[in-house]
């Protein structure tokens, strides 16, 4: 055999075997869906459970359960409607959930079905959630029309978990918010 024949060989051969690791490489890295159905559980306005396993709404973001709005000119607890509003889309036992990515909890970030209904993009739809990067569309309809928190005024949940983070504890930063008297 010729050298310009082996080189050529040798680098088909190089080729493929770097071919052939990067899809075994490709292959472990794809985690398989984890699947549940049934009626799930509600913790609040994006999180779920059902059995053992804790799963967060992928894409959007809802109230924290203990957050208040207004609307009207009134309070209103739009943590808890929030909640109660993912409790009736998540009742039905065909409802399934899925996903292959955890947060920094440990909770499986799922996009929720009920039948052809997304369930992440309802709870946007109706403005008891808002967009975190998936639903623009459905937060811009929900805007549109002022549904649920968009009908009056309220802190993002991010910004509200940002004070209460900021306001509660023994952390470092509420210690020195004590000695320079922030509180």
């Amino acid at each position: 055999m010729t050298r310009g024949l082996r080189t050529i060989r040798d680098s088909v051969t190089a080729f493929a075997m770097l071919a052939l690791i990067w899809l075994i490489a490709a292959k472990l890295n794809s985690d398989a869906e984890t699947v549940h159905s049934g009626a799930f559980h509600a913790a609040d306005g994006d999180s779920l459970t059902i059995g053992g396993e804790r799963m967060r709404l992928k894409g959007i973001d809802a109230p924290e359960l203990v957050q208040n709005c207004e609307r009207g000119g009134k309070s209103w607890a739009c943590g808890r409607e929030a909640r109660d509003a993912l409790q009736r889309l998540v009742s039905n036992a065909a409802t399934q959930c899925g996903g292959t990515e955890r947060d920094q909890y440990q909770r499986l970030l799922v996009i929720c079905r009920s039948g052809t209904l997304d369930i992440n993009g309802e709870m946007v739809r109706t403005g008891y959630a808002l967009s975190y990067g998936d639903y623009r569309r459905e937060e811009d309809e929900a805007r549109g029309v002022r549904s649920g928190l968009w009908a009056g005024t309220f802190e993002r949940p991010r910004d509200f978990r940002d004070d209460e983070r900021l306001h509660s504890g023994g952390g470092i930063v509420r210690m020195i918010g004590q000695a320079v008297g922030w509180n």
